[in-house]
């Protein structure tokens, strides 16, 4: 929640100091957040995931824009003029819009080694979810905020020259009735073709998103991304898959579920503004009934209880867990992106935030405003999570959908890099 303005696209790059390298990042323009969204029919269990690779939704990146006649859709289209046609490794611009229920975020980056430099980025709250649990629909307000943070993006990408992106919304707009017609207002009056993804393309790109967090010496990963309407739980088995690196880690995906509550949704039912322990413990049981019904065979219990699996969240909960952890003055992505969590630490924020009466998380640097009635919500199915699956140590991850989207373009460029002089792919994938 650092309180700047819009970045233009001339915001400055600055080096990361994230695990792995992760090449550079660019400020955001407010501190990235609660990542997943809404949902209001009950989520299947673990579901197999076919191992291999799958081709992204839709054919790969989403097109900027359907149809013809705007100057942003025209110059989506046209090649960027910094893409040298004769060169066999071309220096590209991609991006990753990631339009949730809590959130909308955009990533703009150029590939560097194995991983890539953030040329812009965009993050604002909008609470597009707003509502969807009690009455299906995005309300009138909660779209109007979401048009705004959209007609940022589509600056930005006009001025960036992107050559592929992929543009995301996920369950706000899958679950409201009008989630489509929303959609379709967005490409008419902004220009930007939103593909509306499923739950298993979520919790694939979480897992692309958050590869170079995973401990390679660990016997596996439970990956948690929980969002404004919804949460989604990875497996990740690493038996015997340790070389593998990169966006082929969701080969090692074992199994998935979504589970249709999110920060928002269960804020919305219980209250996130004045919260007391009881109210705490019934978030947690809420949750907690969803989670019992999962794994049924006991494979993952059995993993966990050998001790060789740690947890992996990516989320505005956990990272806002270890801004407090940390005592940052002001939240800092590049501190707080691969820090590690004992159970002890968990316990301790937990407890610590669930004693901080509203005015106090507002004026937390790592809270806000924005967040200080739905950061409990997030730490109580966290804590279900942390008692069906008891792991000793969480990673904490500032990156998630748009990460992924950006390492599934870069790697399928890899691995299909036309010939020199031949023409680029485009904007669509």
């Amino acid at each position: 929640m650092d309180g700047m303005d819009d970045a233009g696209p001339s915001s400055p790059a600055v080096r990361a100091s994230a695990p792995d390298g992760l090449a550079e990042t660019a400020r955001e323009t407010e501190r990235p957040g609660a990542g997943g969204e809404a949902g209001r029919k009950p989520a299947p269990g673990f579901g197999p995931i076919v191992s291999g690779r799958r081709p992204c939704e839709g054919g790969g990146a989403a097109r900027h824009h359907a149809g013809g006649g705007s100057a942003r859709s025209q110059a989506a289209r046209q090649p960027s003029q910094r893409f040298d046609r004769t060169d066999p490794q071309p220096s590209r611009r991609y991006a990753a819009l990631d339009l949730g229920t809590n959130n909308c975020r955009l990533l703009v980056a150029e590939p560097r080694g194995h991983g890539y430099r953030v040329v812009d980025a965009f993050s604002r709250i909008i609470r597009l979810g707003e509502g969807v649990s009690g009455c299906g629909q995005l309300g009138a307000p909660a779209m109007d905020r979401a048009m705004e943070a959209l007609e940022v993006c589509a600056r930005k990408l006009d001025h960036a020259r992107v050559d592929r992106f992929r543009l995301i919304a996920t369950e706000a707009c899958r679950m409201a009735a009008n989630g489509k017609a929303f959609v379709e207002r967005v490409r008419r009056e902004i220009g930007l073709d939103l593909e509306i993804v499923s739950r298993e393309t979520e919790a694939r790109l979480a897992v692309a998103g958050c590869s170079t967090l995973i401990d390679r010496g660990a016997e596996g990963v439970v990956l948690f991304d929980i969002g404004g309407g919804s949460s989604e739980i990875v497996w990740v088995d690493l038996s015997g898959r340790h070389r593998l690196k990169g966006v082929a880690i969701t080969r090692c995906i074992r199994a998935w579920t979504s589970l249709p509550v999110g920060v928002v949704s269960l804020a919305e039912r219980h209250g996130g503004v004045e919260v007391d322990v009881g109210t705490f413990e019934a978030m947690v049981d809420d949750v907690s009934c969803l989670l019992a019904r999962l794994d049924h065979g006991g494979a993952l219990d059995q993993v966990v209880g050998r001790g060789r699996v740690h947890l992996l969240g990516t989320s505005g909960t956990v990272t806002t867990l270890a801004g407090v952890h940390l005592g940052l003055e002001r939240y800092d992505r590049r501190r707080v992106d691969g820090t590690w969590l004992h159970e002890q630490d968990v316990d301790a924020m937990i407890g610590r935030i669930l004693a901080m009466p509203f005015h106090e998380r507002v004026a937390n640097p790592c809270i806000g405003a924005d967040r200080a009635d739905l950061v409990l919500a997030g730490c109580a199915i966290l804590e279900a999570i942390r008692r069906r699956w008891p792991c000793r140590r969480l990673r904490v991850a500032d990156r998630g959908l748009r990460e992924g989207i950006l390492m599934e373009l870069m790697a399928q460029d890899r691995t299909a890099r036309p010939a020199a002089g031949s023409a680029p792919s485009g904007s669509s994938a």
